[in-house]
């Protein structure tokens, strides 16, 4: 047995019954233009590199596809015969790459893996790399899920917040995804700076015009280590306002049959995102690409992963076979904050069997913490389920840190 397995079937500190269910993430670390309020792991691309609006230059997307895939294979002994639910494409920008890698890259991860059947698909698209038919053919290469990074429909927002596309961009681009996908994620922001309750109520309306099975809404944050974090940008709007256009949002997403179903995602029937799911019922993921993160449970031990960061570097080691740049064994001290840090985020929440059979641990090391968010008005039980109120779904962070140290 390879020695990149043995070391994690040695005798640990939990025992799971059974693995869980296995993801894989990819990451796409090009972006045309580094947004300012961004920290994910994005690099901007030079212009020598860029040949046209929306391309990534065919030498370095044939390189990165080259060390995925070694990526991948030197992976494989750690999930090795493990189905995957779910694929996910982020960035970065993942629609600079052309729908013949994407097909490429795609064809040679089946290879490789086995995939569930209707195994979904999701690739992150921005308007800014929009071109008509461009979506269909990331369709015809197999995605079954698009989500664009739309933000907003209001041009003097977008340039508020450095976005390289323009309000006619974004309409163009949900229209063709729309008439493409089946299902599609519109990811949309608000309290932007200078930003209106009004101006959000029109946004709102233009995205939901466009009927989307799945809508992502996220509040601004100064980030660290970002643009906006050293220079913060002005008029942005206070807490009050903001938790009032929280409100308006789900007003309206409700009343199109929106459901709520996490912290930030809103859906209908039959859309909620399976690869995203899995993620906040403490499922594993096989992350690969630079500045990938990941998360494999084996027998006795639960073990994060992060993939080198630099894009260079990273594809001269995946080649070499070390893409991974560290790794550690959760302590299972640690293991009851790390699963609600995710299953807390569910507005359903969940079933308390799901916390042994993800960690291997005794749902009773819960008790005491689950007893307080009772006391406080933040948690509440409902037979074999443990659901956040709504005053712990506003409070969200407040209710995650009482599982802080076990």
């Amino acid at each position: 047995m390879a020695e990149s397995v043995l070391r994690f079937i040695k005798p640990g500190n939990v025992r799971l019954a059974a693995l869980p269910p296995l993801t894989l993430y990819v990451h796409l670390p090009w972006c045309l233009k580094k947004c300012p309020y961004c920290d994910f792991n994005s690099h901007e691309l030079l212009t020598p590199r860029l040949p046209a609006v929306g391309r990534l230059d065919a030498d370095l997307e044939r390189h990165y596809i080259d060390a995925l895939i070694a990526d991948l294979e030197a992976a494989l002994p750690l999930v090795w015969g493990r189905r995957v639910l779910s694929i996910f494409i982020g960035g970065g920008t993942p629609s600079l790459f052309s729908p013949d890698g994407i097909d490429r890259l795609l064809a040679d991860i089946r290879a490789r893996l086995p995939l569930e059947p209707g195994c979904e698909i999701t690739l992150e698209a921005n308007p800014g790399t929009f071109e008509r038919e461009r979506f269909r053919a990331f369709r015809a290469a197999g995605v079954t899920r698009l989500s664009i990074g739309v933000q907003s429909f209001d041009d003097t927002a977008l340039a508020a917040i450095g976005r390289v596309h323009d309000a006619a961009q974004a309409r163009a681009a949900v229209e063709e995804a729309a008439s493409a996908f089946d299902t599609f994620n519109i990811d949309l922001m608000y309290a932007l700076p200078g930003q209106s309750l009004d101006a959000l109520r029109t946004d709102l309306d233009t995205a939901l015009s466009f009927r989307p099975p799945h809508l992502s809404v996220y509040h601004l944050t100064l980030e660290p280590n970002t643009v906006f974090a050293n220079q913060p940008p002005p008029a942005m709007p206070d807490d009050d306002l903001a938790s009032d256009m929280l409100d308006l949002l789900c007003e309206r997403t409700a009343a199109v049959g929106l459901s709520r179903y996490e912290v930030s995602a809103f859906a209908l029937p039959g859309h909620r995102c399976t690869h995203n799911l899995n993620y906040w019922h403490f499922g594993d993921y096989l992350g690969i690409g630079a500045g990938a993160h990941g998360k494999l449970s084996f027998p006795e031990r639960i073990v994060r992963q992060v993939r080198w960061r630099e894009p260079a570097a990273y594809m001269a080691k995946a080649l070499a076979g070390q893409a991974v740049s560290n790794e550690h064994t959760l302590a299972a001290a640690d293991l009851p904050f790390e699963f609600m840090l995710n299953a807390l985020r569910l507005k359903d929440g969940f079933e308390l069997g799901l916390f042994a059979e993800r960690t291997g641990l005794s749902p009773t090391q819960l008790d005491a913490a689950i007893d307080q968010g009772v006391q406080r008005g933040l948690l509440q039980r409902q037979g074999a389920l443990l659901v956040p109120t709504p005053r712990g779904f506003d409070f969200l962070s407040d209710l995650q840190q009482l599982f802080l140290g076990g």
